[in-house]
This record gives C-alpha cells, sequence and structure tokens, in this order.
C-alpha cells in the first residue's frame, strides 16, 4: 500500500482507540488467548502497560514459519554499520557452526557503515551475489530513517529500495528474512543535519518496521522484529540491572544507536528465530533409580558408572557468559529476550530421584537443585555459564571473528579499493585464497566435546 494510506490508517486507528476509551493494544503480560485489538486489515502488537510505549501502535509481526536452512546453506548477513561492528553476525554464525553443526550453514557478513538500502542494492551483485549465497538475513533502516520524523516520501523510497533488494536475490533463488531497524536511545551526536525529538525518531523506525513487514509479506519472504523487542528492552533493562549513572544499561548502545553486546543479542535472537530454527540442543535423562543415563541426538552416553555420566556432544550450547547485568555482556543479553528458551534448550533431567536436594556436578562447577527442579529439567547452560563447552566455543567464536573481520577488509578496502577497481575478478581470487584458510579454522574447530555429569543426593 502507499504510505500516505498508511500514515492515514495509523491516525484513525488512534483516533478511533481513544473514542473508545481504550489503547489499541493491553499489556504484553495477558494470557496467551488474549488477542490484540484489530482495525482494519491489521492486528497490532500488545503492548506493555507503561507510559513509553503510549505513542507507539506498531503492526503485529507475521508468525514465524518453519526451518528456513537447508543442508550445506551458505548465508549472507548484510546490513549497516551495525552489521559491521559483526557482534549479532558473530554471534549468529558461531551458534549455527556450534549448535546446529548438522545442517553445515557457512556464513559472510556484508556490514557496511552508514549504509541505507540504496547503497546495498548497488552493491549486491559484485559483493555478495558473486558468492552464491542460498540465503539472506537484511537489517536497514536505521541510516534509512535519516535521524528525523517519519515523512512519507521517505517511507516510500524506503520501501522502493528495500523492495528491490529482495527482489533481487529472490532473482537469485536466495531465500530472504527482511530485518526491521532497531531502535534509537538519543538523538546522535554526529547528525549535524538532525531534527526531531528522539521519540519523533523511534515512531519513524517503529513506521520504516511496519513497512518492512508489509515487504516481506507482499514478496512472500521471512520477517525478523528488531525494533520492538529492542525498544521494550531499551525501557525495561536499566530498571532490571540496575542501572546507575555511573554504570548506565544502554540497550541501544552508549551513541544511541550502535548497540553493545547486549542489545545484538536481540538482534541475533529474533534472526535466528526467523530462519525457523527450534533451539532444541539435546537433552540429557539421568534415571537416578535404575541409575542409566539417556542421550538425545548429537549426544553419546559413553558410560555411566559410580553415579557418573560421560557423555559426548558433538552439538554445543550457546555459552553466553559475562557480567549479568552489563550492557557489554552476551550473558546478560539473554535475559532480555526469551533466548534460551527459544534458542539454546540443553537440558538435564533428572528422573527417578527421591524427594530431596540434590548437587549437579557438571564438569569442575557444582549448584543444588530440588528433585522437583530435576524432574522438571534444568537449562545447563543457563546454571553454569562455565561448563565444559566453553573453552572449545571459544576457539570457534574466536576463528569466526578473525574471519568476519577479514570479509570486511576484502569488500572494503579490497573489492571497493585499487585492486577491486582495477581487475574485480583478479582481487575477488586473491582474497578468496587469503579467506579460505580463516574458514577452515572454523570449520577445524568444532571437535566433539566429553563431559561429565554427576548427580548426588545432599539432603532428605
Amino acid at each position: 500500500m502507499r504510505y500516505s494510506a498508511l500514515l492515514i490508517l495509523f491516525t484513525a486507528t488512534w483516533a478511533a482507540s481513544v473514542a473508545m476509551g481504550q489503547t489499541v493494544s493491553e499489556r504484553n503480560d495477558v494470557s496467551p488467548s488474549v488477542k490484540p485489538v484489530t482495525f482494519g486489515p491489521y492486528d497490532y502488537e500488545v503492548k506493555p502497560d507503561h507510559e513509553a510505549f503510549e505513542i507507539f501502535h506498531p503492526r503485529r509481526a507475521p508468525q514465524i514459519g518453519p526451518l528456513l536452512l537447508k543442508t550445506g546453506d551458505r548465508l549472507a548477513i548484510c546490513g549497516d554499520s551495525i552489521t559491521e561492528q559483526k557482534r549479532y553476525s558473530r554471534i549468529m554464525e558461531t551458534y549455527l557452526t556450534v549448535c546446529v553443526p548438522q545442517l553445515k550453514v557457512t556464513c559472510r557478513q556484508y556490514g557496511w557503515s552508514g549504509e541505507k538500502t540504496d547503497g546495498f542494492y548497488n552493491r549486491m551483485d559484485k559483493d555478495c551475489l558473486s558468492f552464491q549465497p542460498t540465503v539472506a538475513t537484511l537489517v536497514y533502516g536505521m541510516n534509512d530513517c535519516r535521524y528525523r520524523p517519519f515523512d512519507v516520501t521517505n517511507g516510500q523510497w524506503y520501501e522502493d529500495h528495500y523492495t528491490a533488494i529482495v527482489r533481487r536475490f529472490k532473482q537469485a533463488d536466495v531465500r530472504v528474512v527482511v530485518g526491521s531497524p532497531g531502535c534509537t536511545g538519543k538523538v546522535p551526536h554526529w547528525v549535524k543535519t538532525r531534527s526531531g525529538t528522539l521519540d519523533e525518531q523511534n515512531l519513524n523506525l517503529c513506521a520504516l518496521r511496519d513497512i518492512a513487514i508489509d515487504v516481506a509479506e507482499k514478496e512472500n519472504v521471512r520477517f525478523a522484529d528488531i525494533f520492538w523487542p529492542m525498544y521494550q528492552a531499551q525501557v525495561f533493562a536499566p530498571g532490571q540491572h540496575n542501572a546507575t549513572s555511573e554504570k548506565p544499561y544502554d540497550v541501544a548502545g552508549s551513541d544511541g544507536v550502535h548497540p553493545n553486546w547486549a542489545g545484538h543479542v536481540i538482534m541475533a535472537w529474533s534472526l535466528l528465530r526467523s530462519l525457523g530454527l527450534n533451539g532444541d540442543i539435546g537433552t540429557i535423562t539421568i534415571d537416578l533409580d535404575k541409575q542409566a543415563a539417556a542421550a538425545s541426538e548429537g549426544h553419546q552416553i559413553d558410560s555411566y558408572l559410580g553415579g557418573v555420566a560421560t557423555i559426548t556432544s558433538q552439538r554445543y550450547p550457546f555459552c553466553a557468559r559475562g557480567d549479568l547485568h552489563s550492557d557489554a555482556s552476551i550473558r546478560s543479553g539473554t535475559t532480555l529476550v526469551p533466548f534460551t528458551e527459544d534458542l539454546n534448550r540443553f537440558v538435564l533431567k533428572g528422573v527417578g530421584a527421591k524427594p530431596g536436594q540434590y548437587e549437579v556436578r557438571w564438569g569442575d562447577q557444582s549448584k543444588t537443585f530440588s528433585d522437583q527442579e530435576l524432574a522438571a529439567g534444568i537449562h545447563l547452560p543457563v546454571e553454569f555459564p562455565e561448563n565444559p563447552f566453553c573453552e572449545a566455543f571459544d576457539r570457534v567464536d574466536g576463528a569466526v571473528a578473525e574471519k568476519q573481520a577479514f570479509e570486511t577488509k576484502q569488500v572494503k578496502a579490497i573489492f571497493h579499493g585499487a585492486p577491486g577497481k582495477a581487475d574485480f575478478e583478479k582481487a575477488v581470487l586473491e582474497t578468496e585464497a587469503e579467506r579460505a584458510p580463516l574458514a577452515q579454522a572454523v570449520a577445524d574447530a568444532v571437535v566433539p566435546v566429553t563431559h561429565t555429569i554427576k548427580i548426588t543426593r545432599i539432603a532428605g
């Protein structure tokens, strides 16, 4: 639809809600059976009961579909300077490499600072399609909003260019995830022509989010909502993590635009979910009555002797560590969205246990749980941030970081520098020869991890 009509619809929707003495949506912690309010052709997101959300009326994001990935996929992670930070892209690639190794997905990141949708469209054939991706994630809109209040002409411009990117990918048989922009935490200092308030900038980004939904629906591709969960986290996280003026908690980053690690977790979570990943890493079951152990696919029980289960795992949980209350921490980021529940379910179940308290020792770390907690299942990577997978995980993540750093150099310095301008095909061949061992280092770092779990009753 043309966005003059969309703007009229938003205005009419708000006026109708005021006339009826209600907001467009209610709290977000209501029963799942409660549906969002519908006006015209759209449903709207359920909103938290907080003044920060009163001016926002975002469209309901589309439902996530089944697994989009296929074995052997080549994923292109495309975006602006937020992508070039190589944080959410690194989380994604490390996750795909170690948590679902059976899919054998490989990745490249194509972040470019300051880029808008037209910029990527103009470079995507050489920079990206030359390497024949089969799947692509897109996160554009932060620069497209031009750091000012929403206007219909710019909204249409964004729609046109985002649509053109999606269609070009589809022509090349690439499956696409259209990502929304995130939110801003302050008016960025570097924008000399900035105008409007922070609220107006975020209303603009929210409008671009809704436009991205429309692009995804019209083109029959996936959508990843980044703005809405990030804005909610920005409102609530400082209180949740005891932020102070000396130690702020800035979900959108200290400059208001480029998130720290916690904000990038939200981005990675949204994009990975939109790829249809189910998050079931594995389940280890120990029967304390029968003195036996079993494991789901991807994990093998080597032995169960003297109450100790020895397991060899081909699949890793995602190891999120760091300060639980710092926006510089991946672990903290996993508290802002249901990262564990949606993507990182590596569960220990202790069945056949007598009532009482039990010590669970995983590797050289231990914690105490009740028999009821064991029966329900405990999320091992949450309860044990430091665990037997961390060393192997860090090797993979380090190799991913080194490879992605080279990919920025390859595209920006070589392809768009003197070597690429002189002879693009030669530049590709030479840089691919340099990149190949970096990609192989990622693959080589993924090795099976052997670990032990012991459950001991310590109190009746």
